[in-house]
């Protein structure tokens, strides 16, 4: 396999996270979108080591799989507060930095 097949699926995965991330308003689906950026650099990481031939990318891999393992207990965590607080999972809904400051 030529690794510029590796490197544009890469792309395109990361493009549709941030794609994502940055249109959805449900949390839960902005999480979805962070994986699919985290597996977007996962999949760079693993082609630059088969063109490398070095152990170095896998073990970078492994940490992005703990790191995206944390990320979704913290952010599913968030999520159920977001619920129990507000009874939606809407991101449009939270209250800015400035008006929250302002309550206080």
């Amino acid at each position: 396999m030529h690794p510029l097949i590796g490197y544009l699926i890469a792309a395109g995965l990361f493009a549709i996270g941030l794609y994502g991330v940055l249109t959805r308003r449900n949390a839960v689906l902005q999480l979805a979108a962070a994986e699919l950026m985290l597996g977007g650099v996962h999949l760079v990481l693993v082609t630059t080591d088969l063109v490398a031939g070095s152990l170095t990318g896998q073990s970078f891999a492994l940490f992005i799989v703990v790191i995206a393992a944390a990320e979704v207990g913290v952010g599913l965590a968030l999520v159920l507060n977001l619920w129990r607080e507000r009874a939606s999972a809407d991101t449009d809904a939270l209250p800015e930095e400035d008006e929250a400051e302002a309550r206080r």
